[in-house]
Order: structure tokens, then sequence, then C-alpha cells
């Protein structure tokens, strides 16, 4: 919403109508709390950076961990990932429903690179809740929608939590009333022809098991490295460039990743602003598909202009600082 401290969030129940409305805020970069199985999610579209970059503005996330994206069936998410047969398997057993799948994202994937959090896999489920499945449907695009209350809260059951929560933040609730599962969806990864649970949810492990016909592999995330999903710690997208922080100039054999002007003055051999008028939401919003454009010029270091340890600035601060860190260390 252009003015959220205007205006209190607008509640409906999931009529024809409602859901029409909100597909149209959502195909206009807006947001909006959808009822799914598990819990209220905070849904976006999730092929646009900037509607990404206001979901974690609203949740005040301190980094940028990865969001599922929410589509209606296993073509819809084959489209965005590649699945093997084990991804293919669960997927069939489990969908439409609180199984969340992460695959290598597909070359044509339009799952935006900060739902993804810059990385080159992709997190999918395909929900069973009837308004949840309308809204995506109409929306025509897939969904991100991570629990819809701030960072760090209890995860809603119901409208009234959303609203405590995000009043003022979200453009449209839609009303279903109590969640029926109330608990996350389970999270399996399918990368490496290893399937690993990554977080334990709604579908049991004995269950995931029967379908596979196997026992599924321990995941042993790296100490300190930026989480693949949401509960999960893994590697994490870097340059290949070294990364200089809170840089005042930038050389001609360095490339710029500029914020609001800074290094416009510089002798760089490339720049880009992340947003000329230092909005940090427009800032979230460019962030890794900048740090990949500059990267792809064979420079050898990207000087990063300061960025404000304000609202969103945590969180591409903290990007920064995980992607600067000496490769292979904590």
């Amino acid at each position: 919403m252009t003015d959220a401290t205007k205006r209190r969030t607008e509640i409906a129940i999931p009529s024809g109508e409602a859901i029409a409305r909100g597909a149209a805020i959502l195909r206009a970069g807006g947001l909006v709390a959808m009822p799914t199985e598990t819990v209220y999610g905070l849904a976006g579209d999730a092929t646009s950076e900037r509607a990404v970059a206001a979901i974690y503005a609203a949740k005040e996330r301190p980094v940028f961990n990865p969001l599922i994206a929410h589509v209606l069936d296993i073509e819809a998410a084959r489209a965005e990932a590649l699945f093997d047969a084990d991804a293919l398997a669960l997927a069939q057993a489990f969908w439409p429903g609180p199984l969340t799948l992460i695959a290598p994202a597909a070359p044509q994937s339009r799952i935006s690179l900060l739902a993804r959090a810059g990385l080159g896999s992709v997190a999918l489920r395909a929900p069973s809740h009837p308004a949840a499945r309308a809204l995506i449907g109409a929306a025509g695009v897939p969904l991100v929608a991570p629990s819809a209350n701030r960072s760090g809260r209890v995860s809603p059951t119901l409208a009234a939590h959303v609203l405590a929560d995000l009043d003022g933040r979200v453009d449209l609730i839609l009303d279903a009333g109590p969640t029926k599962l109330g608990v996350e969806s389970t999270i399996v990864a399918c990368l490496d022809g290893a399937p690993r649970l990554l977080r334990h949810g709604a579908i049991t492990l004995e269950a995931i098991e029967a379908v596979l016909g196997r026992t599924l592999g321990a995941h042993e995330p790296a100490p300190g490295a930026a989480p693949l999903a949401p509960g999960l710690l893994a590697s994490h997208y870097a340059p290949r460039a070294a990364l200089r922080l809170e840089a005042r100039d930038a050389a001609p054999v360095e490339a710029a990743l500029d914020f609001g002007g800074a290094l416009a003055g510089s002798t760089a051999g490339a720049r880009l602003d992340l947003s000329p008028t230092s909005d940090l939401v427009e800032a979230a919003a460019n962030l890794f598909a900048f740090l990949r454009t500059l990267d792809e010029t064979g420079l050898s270091m990207i000087a990063a202009a300061p960025i404000p340890e304000t609202g969103l600035g945590a969180a591409i601060n903290d990007r920064l600082r995980r992607a600067a860190a000496p490769r292979g260390t904590p």
C-alpha cells in the first residue's frame, strides 16, 4: 500500500469478489494475508522483487531468509524448479498439502532472486486451502507467503492475529476462520539425489520415508551460513569478486554497488545504484540482481556504499557482510 499509516487494513471473507480484489492487489505489487491449511500467510507476487521486498519490510524480517513460493499443482511447480524422481513422488503423494519441496531452480524460473535469497534453489508448495488456491489461481502467478506476523512473533492461525501484528502493513486480509493444522509445512530438500528433512511440520517424517522407501539423510548446515529455507542453515550466494563494505570511493578496477548516489563521483569501472533515492525497499529488491550483474563484469572487487542500519537496511547489511566474509569461515 502506498501509505500504510493512513488507513487500516481491510478484512473480508474469501468470497469470489474478495478473491478477485485480492488478486488485483497482488498483481499491482500489494500484499494480501491469506489463509492456508497451516497458518495465515503474507502473500505477495513471487515474481516481483519489489513485492518480495515489501514482505520483508512489513514483517521487519532481520535477514533475507528464502521464502516459499505457493503454486497450484505439480505442473506449475515444474515450470519453476527441476524435480527429480524423489521430488515428483513426494509431490504426487502430498500435494496439495503441507509439504514444501526445495529443488534446483529451473533456468526459466520466474521466482525472484530476493525470494530465493540469491540461491540457485527454490522452495515450492501447493497448499490445499480453497481460499489460498483460489487466490493463486486468480493472481496468475506463484505467491510467496511467509507467516503473516512480524518477525519473531507467534505464527497466526486467525485473521485477528494477522490484524494485531500487521494492521496498516497489508492491503487485505482474507478471513476464513481458524486454520486447520496450525503448524508450518514440512520441508524436504531434493537437491542432490539424497532427500533431506529440513524442517519437521504437519507431514511426519515416517510418512515421507514411506513414500520414498528409504530413510532420509540428515542435514548438517554450515556454521554461520545463511538459511537455505525457513528453519535451516546452509550455503548462500556470494559473488566471485571480493566485496569491500562501507566504501566511500571506488577505483577503476572496482565495480561500485552504490546507494543514494554516494559513489556517483567515483572512477569505478562499473556502477549500479541500489536506490538513487535511498529507498531501502527498492534497494532490497535490487540487491541480488545487482550483485550478480556487477560480478559478471569480471572486475575482481565490488565496493559497496554504506547502507543505514535501519529498517530493511539491517537485512541488506546482513547479506552483504555474509557475502564479504572470507570463503570457508563462519
